[in-house]
């Protein structure tokens, strides 16, 4: 049996399985994003807009980032130039990946330019947690700094996706974070559940945390990984999608019982001549590059149809 015929067989067989989720919705065509990492080699917003149109994307997420393809310094200037050349092109920048962890003027000028502009979702940044102190009173101590960036969010009309990454960070472990937006309580910020991280972070529990965080899911974003061993010692190793360990026929399973209709961004994090890290310069040829991306975004399309999502 091959990996298309599993999912659709997985698939079907959980058909009578039943939770209380909102009720299934029609099948279409997913609006998917791709993270505009992968292209910083790249720094002329109409060609980028070109590029990732050629790709078959819907649109981009995009960083306004240090280091990003909008800088947060020059966030009037250059921002608007970017959605003009998206828009020449049939491109929405529905998203943005930004840094932003406090309400503060930086912020403020990021959040306000955005909206002016159509952009109503964003990224933050992570809270890193010391290990020398109190995990829980720093949780906390993260949800105040939350709920005032929630405040500001609510005063321009945009929303702010918290992403569930690896490592020692607030959101990895999805309880605490979950904890921190049930007491924000507010819809101008949420989660960015992220598959890879949630299984590396808690391998065969992943679903018990999705379940959990669902009501409070804003996007999705979708990337591979396997274990691998390197001077003794594991780490990830980010792949093509279907070569990893994410269970994929589970998550589009639960993906369509909850019914998650919501912004997709496609990440890419496997050895892609350094577009993977961000690079300003590649050591593979664009047309790889390129190739491998389209190879993924193809194939996920593929198991969104047949999840019949």
């Amino acid at each position: 049996m091959n990996r298309r015929e599993f999912i659709g067989t997985t698939l079907a067989g959980s058909a009578a399985f039943t939770l209380q989720a909102k009720p299934p919705v029609a099948a279409g065509t997913p609006q998917i994003y791709v993270f505009s990492k992968m292209f910083q080699w790249i720094e002329g917003y109409d060609q980028l807009a070109e590029t990732i149109a050629g790709l078959g994307f819907n649109g981009i997420d995009l960083t306004v980032r240090p280091g990003g393809h909008v800088l947060p310094e020059r966030v009037e200037e250059d921002l608007p130039k970017a959605v003009a050349a998206f828009k020449k092109h049939n491109l929405v920048a529905p998203l943005m990946v930004t840094t932003i962890l406090d309400a503060d003027a930086q912020s403020e000028r990021i959040l306000k330019t955005a909206q002016s502009l159509g952009i109503k979702h964003y990224r933050m940044g992570w809270y890193p947690y010391n290990m020398k102190q109190d995990i829980a009173g720093q949780s906390a101590a993260f949800g105040q700094r939350m709920k005032a960036v929630a405040a500001l969010n609510e005063k321009y009309g945009m929303v702010g996706h918290y992403q569930n990454h690896s490592g020692n960070y607030h959101g990895a472990p999805i309880w605490d974070v979950y904890q921190q937006l049930q007491t924000i309580k507010s819809n101008a910020i949420g989660c960015q559940y992220d598959i890879n991280h949630a299984t590396a972070e808690a391998g065969g529990s992943w679903e018990t945390g999705f379940r959990l965080i669902a009501p409070h899911v804003k996007s999705i974003a979708i990337k591979d990984f396997f274990w691998t061993k390197k001077n003794d010692k594991w780490g990830k190793q980010g792949c093509p999608l279907g070569e990893g360990v994410v269970n994929w026929p589970k998550y589009l399973e639960l993906l369509k019982q909850y019914n998650i209709q919501l912004p997709i961004t496609m990440h890419y994090e496997y050895p892609l001549g350094g577009a993977e890290n961000g690079a300003k310069k590649l050591s593979i040829s664009s047309q790889e590059l390129l190739t491998a991306m389209k190879k993924d975004l193809t194939l996920f399309k593929q198991w969104w149809a047949e999840a019949k999502l």
